[in-house]
């Protein structure tokens, strides 16, 4: 960001030094230099331009010394030469930063007395003496007070324009606020007809598997069993999710986030899929490292996601690999192929949805996503690769699940 205020002071230092350069200037080429009395006034002179770079509430005491120059300079040099206008550069800008900076009660004094200052030294002058009252009324107008006026309209216009943008923020505030409103009302709607009517036919398809499971308590234990476990246990996952997915929609983002299933909760998922009819099996190999809550979510619904298109297309069985190399995670779900492949499925780009989810969460991490048949065409493998960070291994060997 641009420093406002040494960019004021410096322009303050260049307007008082043209000042000083024009007065000074114009006094010397006017009354002879060899004489003390140029000197004291050009002291003076130089001293009140000078005072034009002072703060801002210093402007009505550098006014009133400009008025007075403008008379005693006239007055000092009688004596050498006659000299009309002394320090007008000065005396403009210091009625502009009279007008521009003082509040009403002081800029009222400092234009009295700059009108004063003017007016005395047109009336010191040869050719003031010989002009009528309109020409003096007019010189005050000029050197005075339209300065002075120039000053109070630019404060007024720029506080103004703040108020104006202030406003401006204010109603923009406003609108983002109503927006968010209107979006958490929304999301609050939505979840209100998820519960209504998911999470009512959910659970009941849990309570109906779970009677016709007991139901069959005197037959052997067989494929109805176990095809009545594994929708008891994916409606209550679904449920899981379900009130996971209700407390983001009702605003708890960041708990909904943390009590996403991570890698922590694999083990469970391979037991409904093994519970449905795919054998699957888990390896991680490599130094464990703790990994970023999101990435951990991520991770987990690549898994979820490949298992299930494993269970759907599938040859019936799976292998889950998880590999911490230094800077890298890998991931790796193949599953086994039919053979012939079943009708509608191409082996060449599978299911597109779920592939087309996978490579967005993949390209949120900057991460690489590869998917189709292995070269001899009996597997399908998906493979994620995500950049970690380095040195905060924690090793704690290979570990299997079978």
């Amino acid at each position: 960001m641009l420093d406002i205020s040494g960019s004021l002071a410096r322009q303050a230092l260049l307007v008082a030094a043209v000042c000083l350069v024009a007065d000074l200037g114009m006094l010397f080429l006017r009354v002879p230099m060899w004489h003390w009395q140029t000197w004291v006034v050009a002291a003076a002179l130089a001293l009140t331009d000078v005072g034009l770079a002072a703060r801002t509430s210093l402007s009505g005491v550098v006014a009133v010394a400009h008025a007075v120059l403008r008379v005693a300079g006239p007055l000092l040099l009688a004596s050498v030469c006659t000299v009309g206008e002394i320090g007008m550069a000065g005396l403009l800008i210091s009625a502009y930063r009279a007008g521009a900076w003082l509040r009403t009660a002081p800029a009222v004094v400092a234009l009295v007395a700059l009108l004063v200052g003017v007016l005395g030294n047109d009336l010191l002058d040869d050719k003031g003496r010989e002009s009528d009252w309109r020409l003096l009324a007019i010189s005050g107008l000029v050197n005075g007070l339209l300065p002075w006026l120039v000053g109070r309209h630019t404060t007024a216009r720029g506080a103004h324009i703040a108020e104006l943008e202030q406003r401006a923020e204010r109603q923009r505030r406003d609108e983002q606020a109503a927006v968010r409103r209107a979006v958490a009302e929304e999301r609050g709607a939505i979840a209100r007809d998820l519960h209504d009517v998911i999470s009512h036919h959910v659970s009941a398809i849990g309570v109906h598997a779970g009677a016709a499971r007991l139901s069959l308590a005197t037959v052997p234990a067989g494929p109805p069993h176990a095809s009545l476990t594994a929708v008891e246990t994916s409606s209550r996952s679904a449920m899981t999710d379900l009130r996971r997915l209700l407390g983001v929609l009702h605003g708890d983002a960041e708990e909904g986030v943390r009590r996403q299933p991570g890698l922590d909760n694999v083990d469970d998922l391979l037991d409904g899929v093994r519970a449905a009819g795919l054998a699957v099996t888990m390896s991680i190999a490599g130094p464990r490292r703790e990994l970023p809550p999101s990435l951990d979510v991520a991770l987990y619904r690549i898994v979820q996601e490949a298992l299930t298109n494993a269970l759907r297309h599938g040859g019936g069985a799976a292998e889950v690999s998880l590999t911490y190399q230094p800077d890298r995670l890998r991931l790796t779900v193949a599953n086994t192929l039919p053979t012939p492949a079943p009708r509608g499925v191409a082996r060449e780009r599978g299911p597109r949805r779920g592939m087309a989810g996978m490579r967005k969460r993949v390209g949120l991490f900057g991460g690489d996503l590869s998917y189709g048949p292995d070269p001899d065409g009996s597997r399908w493998v998906v493979e994620a690769a995500f950049p970690l960070p380095g040195n905060d291994d924690r090793p704690t060997g290979t570990e299997g699940t079978p």
